[in-house]
């Protein structure tokens, strides 16, 4: 069984991804958010300087760097959100 998330983009980070959902690997069975981030950043090198403006969320919760990603889990990137 693999070890992985779907992780869903929006605006500007789906711009960089190049597509809306994609399934990645996990560096380990159970890892954190920002050691997820590290992957994805690995994998989307064009990513990495929006990452400090990037919230993630954890099947639809907010989560913070420390919390715990699992397989199967679903995760969002979500960038900074402009309008008025």
């Amino acid at each position: 069984m693999s070890a992985s998330v779907t992780v869903l983009t929006f605006a500007g980070a789906r711009d960089v991804v190049g597509t809306a959902s994609l399934e990645v690997e996990l560096p380990a069975p159970r890892c954190t958010v920002s050691q997820l981030m590290d992957a994805i950043c690995a994998l989307y090198p064009a990513l990495a300087p929006h990452r400090p403006q990037i919230k993630l969320a954890v099947n639809g919760e907010y989560a913070e760097p420390g919390a715990e990603v699992k397989a199967g889990d679903e995760v969002a990137l979500i960038p900074p959100v402009a309008g008025g």
